[in-house]
């Protein structure tokens, strides 16, 4: 299934994406895309969606999950990615937090923060966590997995590197965090270690890769999450990003206001924002 939610900010409903690409409601049958939701698919067995009513018009897309305790990023993932930063691959996965309240719908702008002047792209393929995981092995972490979304870890870079501390401060600014259209059931998605990703700014192509040269993988990611914390229902992992990111372009290229960003993975959909200052 294509889980999604939609409506206006803070109000959003649940739905489904139908085979003819149609909105069908699912606030008659979970309160949520979230939480019990997603840890236990039973209510969707049987479930004709078809016999769903359809959403008029073209509402605007909240984040695909709600309820999200826990916005966990993997660093330098991909080792093209951690050459162009002058980086060598990390020994272990780079592991740091991006605020939940970054978190916005797909399509809502990105607002480029005050006193910013490197804000930069990421597309990236997010993981949401679907089974509370603790000490999981390798082999029974995608298990735990309830499906997969695009995010755009939107990023700025000086809060990022220069601003001294961690990571934190240049990944959590408002709209820093597009997720979605739609969560895409693990079902429905073969290989997450095999899907193509792209990211443009204007119309140009910046970022043109595939998950399957990650460094460390969806499943040894989810694992090696659990030794540290218990991963619950609804959180999100966002694994990291291939090269092409404005910091690794001679001299680098950042966004200013007015920008549009296109970006997607193969088989969970797209996302566009228009950038704006704050």
């Amino acid at each position: 299934m294509k889980l999604l939610r939609y409506g206006p900010e803070g109000s959003e409903k649940p739905g489904v994406l139908d085979k003819d690409g149609k909105i069908r409601d699912l606030s008659g049958v979970i309160a949520d895309i979230g939480g019990a939701a997603i840890s236990d698919f039973g209510w969707a067995k049987g479930l004709d969606i078809n016999r769903l009513p359809v959403v008029d018009g073209n509402p605007r897309l909240g984040a695909c999950v709600a309820g999200t305790g826990k916005f966990i990023c993997i660093g330098l993932n991909y080792a093209d990615h951690a050459a162009e930063t002058g980086a060598d691959v990390p020994p272990e996965p780079v592991v740091f937090m991006k605020a939940t309240s970054a978190i916005c719908g797909p399509n809502d702008n990105v607002i480029i923060p005050r006193g910013s002047v490197a804000t930069d792209w990421e597309v990236e393929l997010g993981v949401v966590i679907g089974k509370t995981a603790k000490y999981v092995s390798e082999a029974e972490a995608l298990d735990h997995v309830a499906g997969y979304c695009v995010i755009n870890d939107v990023s700025e870079r000086d809060f990022q590197t220069k601003r001294a501390g961690q990571w934190t401060k240049g990944k959590s600014c408002d709209s820093f965090g597009p997720t979605g259209p739609w969560l895409v059931t693990r079902d429905e998605v073969a290989d997450p270690q095999n899907l193509k990703m792209w990211l443009t700014v204007n119309g140009e192509s910046k970022q043109n890769g595939s998950s399957k040269t990650m460094v460390y993988g969806v499943a040894h990611v989810v694992s090696y999450l659990s030794q540290f914390m218990s991963l619950h229902p609804g959180d999100i992992i966002s694994t990291g990003t291939p090269p092409g990111v404005g910091m690794g372009f001679k001299p680098p290229q950042y966004l200013k206001a007015g920008d549009v960003i296109e970006l997607g993975i193969e088989g969970l959909g797209t996302q566009k924002q228009a950038v704006v200052a704050d």
